[in-house]
């Protein structure tokens, strides 16, 4: 058992604090209002601030939206750092600038913590099911404290390297998923345009080589036309610019990475930033002037 303070009970990580309070964990957070009744039965109690939730803790876990966030959380006035005890394992699993990254486990350690950013991949879904991939940069001691807490809500947890590795995973995860859920977007607007029964085309696609997840799962919703968040595209937008920013970095061309966010920027100035990521078809369906299965 393990006294844990769990900063970030958004759409991920409200399932991912319920998995480890399930695993017997005690948990605490910061108070923000009235705590999920689901937690509160577990027993995950509120403190004031991310320093008490510190001063309670031996491992501290944040899930927030952007790097900014984790650095208030982290360093802020009343931040962890001024609550941090000595041996404190930091494990930040929001998705933020590598670069940066490095830069906070600098500080924590000079603090006499350990830090590891395990940023997730998997949705809501994997969340809610403890399906997670965690992609781990750490040292190896850090890893393997973290690693038993890790596979508590993840399926796939790999130590990638150093500090800063598991965010750079992260990066590349997020230019696969966006530019594989504009292919899908744009392979079935063709279909459903040409006249063909999409959800057909669909299930056929499944059997053969251009069968993955985001056809599954996306595809899926783009025909149902549910696009309730289990990733905001406002929050893929943001792991987009982490990547064309460190594109511009390393001197590196990203041109679909860039088309791909230019297309979420269309989604949002149509009112879209909270809708699933899978709503980019929207934007194509807007330049189509065609509504994927409509006939």
């Amino acid at each position: 058992m393990s006294k844990i303070g769990f900063i970030g009970l958004g759409i991920m990580g409200r399932p991912m604090a319920g998995h480890l309070l399930d695993a017997d964990h005690e948990l605490t957070t910061v108070k923000r209002g009235t705590l999920d009744e689901t937690l509160a039965a577990k027993g995950m109690l509120e403190l004031d601030g991310p320093k008490a939730v510190a001063e309670a803790s031996e491992v501290i876990i944040t899930m927030v939206p952007d790097t900014p966030d984790v650095e208030q959380v982290l360093f802020g006035e009343g931040g962890v750092i001024e609550g941090l005890q000595p041996g404190t394992l930091v494990i930040d699993m929001s998705s933020i600038a590598p670069l940066a990254t490095q830069e906070f486990a600098k500080r924590i350690t000079e603090a006499g913590g350990e830090y590891v950013d395990a940023p997730v991949s998997g949705g809501e879904g994997g969340a809610i099911n403890a399906a997670l991939t965690i992609m781990v940069g750490a040292t190896q001691e850090g890893f393997e404290r973290a690693r038993p807490l890790l596979e508590i809500m993840g399926k796939t947890i790999t130590h990638i390297g150093d500090h800063g590795a598991g965010q750079t995973c992260k990066v590349a995860n997020q230019i696969v998923v966006a530019l594989t859920i504009e292919a899908v977007s744009e392979g079935l607007l063709f279909a459903s345009r040409a006249g063909a029964d999409v959800a057909k085309v669909r299930e056929s696609l499944l059997g053969g080589l251009a069968q993955s997840k985001i056809l599954d799962v996306h595809g899926e919703r783009m025909i149902n036309r549910t696009f309730d968040p289990g990733f905001k595209i406002k929050l893929h937008q943001k792991d987009l610019n982490l990547a064309l920013e460190g594109a511009r970095s390393l001197n590196l061309a990203l041109p679909g990475t860039a088309n791909a966010q230019q297309l979420f920027q269309a989604c949002v100035a149509h009112g879209g930033g909270d809708w699933d990521h899978a709503g980019i078809a929207r934007a194509l369906e807007q330049l189509a002037d065609h509504e994927i299965g409509s006939r």
